[in-house]
C-alpha cells in the first residue's frame, strides 16, 4: 500500500463572479486577481500501485478533481462568508475540509482520500484524517535558536567523540531550530484562538529555550542529553495540558532542513 500525496495550489477572488482560471498550476490555478485569498490543499490518496502505469493514481487527474470539486466548495463557502462580512472559524474550517472529503470520496476509484490538509499560510495548517470522522488537527510552526552539546558523563572523552562526533565539541555548538505543534479538536465543537495558542507555545516552551545553552540554562538538559528526540520530549512536557479547549497531538522539532524528531507523547 502506498500513500501518495499532491498538494494543489489555488486562489479565490472572494468579490468576482467569474474566477480567473489561470495556467500556471505552479504557482496557483485558479489565479485569482488583485489580492486574492491564496490556499494549498493538500490531499492523501492511499493505494496499490498500478503495475501498468507505476501510479497510485496519476497526479493530473488529482489536480483536475481537486479544481473542479474541491475548490468549487471553498469557493462558495469564502464567497458567502466574505458577503456576509465575518470571517471562517477553525471548526468551520474543519467541516470544510470534511465537505471537500466527501465530494472527493468516491472520485479516484479503488483508491481511498486518506487524509486532506489545508495551507493557511506557509507555516500553519489545518487539517483532517479521513477515517477518522470527528477530529480537526491545527499546526504552527515557530522558531528558536539554541546551543547544545552531545555529551554522556557517563561515557570516556572518546567514546563521547566516536558516538557524538562533532557534537560533542567541548565548547557546544548552534541551531536555528523549528518547531511544529499540532493541537487536534473535536470537529466543529472547540472554539479555538490562533493568538492563545501563540501565547502558550511562546510563553511555556519558546521563551525557555530561545537563545539559552541548552545544557546549562535547562534543568531537564542536565539530566538529559539535549538531542532533536530529547527536545522534543521537552516541548511535549511543556505543553502538555497548556491548551483550552484542544489537546496537543505531536511536537515535531527541526534541528536542521534534513533532521527532524516528530513526539506524540
Amino acid at each position: 500500500m502506498h500513500r501518495l500525496v499532491r498538494q494543489v495550489r489555488f486562489s479565490i477572488d472572494p468579490f468576482s463572479g467569474q474566477q480567473a482560471q489561470g495556467f500556471n498550476s505552479f504557482a496557483s490555478k485558479p489565479a485569482g486577481e488583485g489580492l486574492p485569498v491564496y490556499l494549498e490543499l493538500e490531499a492523501g490518496i492511499l493505494g496499490q500501485v498500478d503495475g501498468d502505469t507505476g501510479f497510485v493514481v496519476n497526479v493530473t487527474e488529482i489536480d483536475r478533481k481537486a479544481r473542479e470539486f474541491a475548490v468549487a466548495v471553498m469557493e462558495e463557502k469564502i464567497k458567502k462568508a466574505f458577503a456576509e462580512a465575518r470571517n471562517i472559524s477553525f471548526p468551520e474550517i474543519g467541516n470544510l475540509l470534511t465537505e471537500v472529503r466527501d465530494v472527493l470520496r468516491d472520485k479516484f476509484a479503488g483508491m481511498t482520500v486518506s487524509d486532506l490538509a489545508l495551507k493557511l499560510n506557509p507555516f500553519r495548517k489545518v487539517s483532517i484524517d479521513c477515517e477518522v470522522d470527528d477530529m480537526i488537527y491545527f499546526s504552527e510552526k515557530f522558531e528558536f535558536a539554541a546551543m547544545h552539546k552531545l555529551w554522556n558523563r557517563d561515557f570516556s572523552e572518546q567514546k563521547n567523540f566516536d558516538v557524538f562526533g562533532k557534537c560533542a565539541n567541548p565548547s557546544g555548538h548552534g541551531h536555528n531550530y523549528v518547531i511544529e505543534v499540532t493541537i487536534k479538536a473535536k470537529e466543529g465543537k472547540e472554539k479555538f484562538s490562533y493568538g492563545e495558542f501563540e501565547k502558550v507555545v511562546d510563553g511555556e516552551f519558546v521563551q525557555q529555550v530561545d537563545h539559552k545553552n541548552l545544557n546549562e540554562d535547562i534543568q531537564f538538559f542536565r539530566e538529559h542529553i539535549p538531542t532533536v528526540e530529547n527536545i522534543a520530549v521537552f516541548a511535549w512536557n511543556s505543553l502538555e495540558g497548556r491548551f483550552e479547549n484542544v489537546k496537543l497531538h505531536s511536537v515535531t522539532v527541526w534541528e536542521t532542513d534534513r533532521t527532524s524528531c516528530t513526539y506524540y507523547g
